[in-house]
């Protein structure tokens, strides 16, 4: 049996429900949706699971904040056994336009807070993950305001189909492997 971690990045307290920086955790809640799933909370996180074309998909939204996310991956890994290379983490990117999946097998921080603490505590920074790109809509010195704001209107109204695609990616990635899901989903 083939187990993954997919790992939604965001902030737990209802000031952030909704915020760009949450993406993580919206695209879990919508998957957990449409596979009838609920989260409980558990040590370092609230946790989901489902079984799709025999694996198993363990669904990880981090209690420890956005910046101390690594505590809870490293923790989660260790417990379900689960190696590095099925590890998918979810998370904002400000310098990809709104909407738009980039996923990789490895990767720098590129500035994101979250990524920078799972960094140290895998002592590694080769591990998959899916950016969705929130756009980067911001005067100067206002990036915190931007990924913590919610969205907008318009940006409510295309989350829809892009949630559903994301959906469709984590799927992609348990079953066909990271090379297709790349190759299936970048850009799109």
């Amino acid at each position: 049996m083939k187990k993954f971690l997919i790992v939604g990045l965001g902030n737990i307290g209802s000031e952030y429900d909704n915020t760009r920086h949450n993406i993580g955790f919206k695209v879990l809640d919508s998957l957990a949706s449409k596979e009838n799933i609920t989260f409980e909370n558990k040590k370092l996180g609230a946790i989901s699971q489902f079984r799709f074309k025999g694996r198993t998909f363990i669904l990880l939204k981090p209690s420890t904040y956005m910046n101390l996310s690594g505590k809870a991956v490293k923790y989660w890994m260790t417990k379900e056994n689960i190696a590095l290379e099925n590890v998918l983490i979810i998370c904002d990117d400000l310098n990809i336009s709104f909407g738009t999946i980039r996923v990789k097998g490895k990767g720098s921080a590129g500035g994101h807070n979250g990524l920078k603490d799972i960094n140290v505590q895998l002592n590694t920074q080769n591990y998959p993950r899916f950016r969705f790109g929130v756009g980067d809509e911001f005067s100067k010195g206002r990036q915190i305001d931007y990924v913590l704001g919610k969205w907008t209107p318009e940006e409510e109204t295309k989350l829809v189909e892009r949630l559903d695609k994301s959906c469709e990616l984590i799927k992609s990635y348990g079953t066909a492997g990271l090379n297709n899901t790349m190759s299936d989903f970048n850009g799109k």
